[in-house]
């Protein structure tokens, strides 16, 4: 089934449940749960532009939400990681698979050290700090279909609130996705295949993602940060262990 094995369809659905989980309870990190563990069995490439296309899908569920919630920090920081977005996607393409995968991994662990390492509050001025957020949100985006961890400092660590931060991340994923799906196919990356693998991976998304805003709807901020970083922290470590053993 669209060139993979039904035990790599199994995994794969199962990962999507848990990439929903975290997404609807984090507002980021759907990415970084699912593109390393498709890019095991599928290219890199293709992988990010499966992650980049579910992201969009599911953020097509939130638009009431992030209307009502998110911080205008969302705009800047978005048109920025557009800008920048080309960058990582040129390293993408131009690094063999192999290391595109090392360092896909190493993205993955690098969000769950953004969130647990005691920064506090955000320290350097709010234009830089968006500025720094835009760049690697969207050099993250274009390399590994994960702009997640570039704007976990400014929302994780400043000084909104979680709905807030949560709807604002969410807010640049829904529009950033589609336009790195597009440069994608214009770059000859991927196609109907990867399209088909979203679609078929969505419920499994969807459904993950029911659980993660319930389970944000019952916890406090501290315990909303401990949670995203336990399970980004189980997440990079089972990414960098299937790397390891592949």
């Amino acid at each position: 089934m669209l060139g993979l094995t039904y035990e790599a369809i199994g995994i794969a659905l199962l990962t999507a449940l848990a990439a929903g989980f975290v997404r609807g309870l984090a507002g980021f990190g759907l990415s970084v749960v699912i593109v390393p563990v498709l890019a095991l069995t599928i290219a890199p490439k293709d992988a990010v532009l499966v992650g980049n296309i579910s992201l969009f899908l599911i953020g097509l569920t939130d638009i009431g939400r992030i209307r009502r919630e998110a911080d205008g920090s969302a705009i800047p920081i978005l048109l920025l990681a557009i800008a920048c977005m080309p960058l990582g996607l040129w390293a993408l393409v131009t690094l063999s698979a192999d290391w595109a995968r090392l360092l896909i991994a190493l993205v993955s662990l690098g969000a769950f050290v953004l969130v647990v390492v005691p920064l506090g509050k955000v320290a350097m001025p709010r234009q830089p700090a968006m500025g720094f957020s835009g760049f690697f949100t969207g050099f993250f985006g274009g390399f590994s279909g994960m702009p997640g961890p570039g704007m976990a400092p400014f929302y994780l660590r400043g000084r909104l609130e979680p709905q807030v931060a949560r709807a604002s991340m969410m807010a640049i994923f829904l529009a950033l996705t589609p336009l790195s799906a597009v440069l994608f196919v214009a770059l000859g990356v991927g196609g109907m295949r990867e399209v088909l693998l979203a679609l078929l991976l969505f419920p499994a998304v969807l459904v993950g993602d029911l659980f993660g805003h319930a389970a944000f709807g019952k916890v406090s901020a501290r315990q909303w940060q401990a949670s995203v970083a336990l399970v980004l922290g189980g997440a990079a470590a089972g990414a960098v262990w299937k790397l390891l053993q592949g």
